[in-house]
């Protein structure tokens, strides 16, 4: 079981976007996914079409819920959503933290330190999913460090700007720091977003990204993107003059997905 988050500590950058697109690929590719909905924006959940009042996420991570407690089958339509299972978000996620605190005894028990617990829980889904695809809030929170030593590897959706490139700086940070204390296994890459390749700017920001990071082909900014959202449609159900097919099938070959 491999399990992807999709991180960045800045928002509007396309994480859910990235999440939504991923999840329905792979499912599509006949593999079971388990898709997280870590933000209390519920952005993702409601994609899926799946709304909630009250997410179980917090009392999941601490260990007083199962998995099957606060998991439900995707709303979407088409075959493949049979796939997709989502343990989904709700506003109630802002308390996960005051939650932790209050828990602190049992989780030094359990799991020696509250950055384990997601890692900990997903043991549970062994054996049932292929992937494990995880949004994330657009924050440094307990949230995003949980997903970093859960995780495989991480995508990083970054646009091909100068105030989403300096952000990276203290994700870096904090992936390096993880990486050698919690999960050794643990690699990132980053997917230029939202791009716009008329723009000279962002092709010259875009060369920069390559001079240091690892990174994949660029998703380009097109209306047809913001529809796949709307209408609760992957770009790869969208009619053929959906251009954006192309680029989520050189993402999908260059991250062997």
């Amino acid at each position: 079981m491999e399990v992807i988050s999709v991180a960045n500590n800045k928002g509007g950058v396309g994480k859910t976007m990235q999440c939504y697109q991923l999840a329905c690929h792979l499912a599509n590719q006949g593999r079971t996914v388990l898709v997280i909905d870590l933000d209390s924006q519920a952005n993702l959940s409601s994609t899926f079409e799946v709304q909630i009042q009250r997410t179980l996420i917090p009392e999941w991570l601490i260990g007083d819920v199962g998995l099957e407690d606060v998991m439900v089958p995707s709303g979407g339509k088409g075959e493949f959503h049979q796939n997709i299972s989502l343990i989904p978000s709700s506003r109630h996620m802002a308390n996960l933290s005051k939650l932790l605190i209050m828990s602190e005894a049992e989780i030094r028990r359990d799991a020696g330190r509250k950055e384990r617990l997601l890692r900990i829980r997903l043991e549970e889904a062994k054996g049932k999913f292929d992937y494990v695809v995880v949004d994330t809030p657009p924050m440094l929170g307990d949230e995003l460090i949980m997903a970093l030593v859960a995780s495989n590897r991480i995508l990083i959706p970054t646009q091909a700007q100068d105030y989403s490139i300096d952000g990276l700086e203290e994700l870096m940070d904090t992936f390096e720091i993880i990486k050698e204390t919690e999960n050794p296994v643990l690699e990132f890459t980053i997917i230029p977003s939202m791009v716009n390749r008329r723009r000279k700017i962002e092709q010259q920001r875009m060369e920069e990204l390559a001079l240091s990071f690892n990174i994949t082909p660029p998703i380009r900014n097109l209306v047809h993107m913001q529809e796949s959202i709307s209408l609760k449609k992957p770009v790869f159900m969208m009619g053929k003059r959906c251009t954006g097919k192309n680029d989520y099938q050189d993402l999908w070959q260059f991250l062997d997905l």
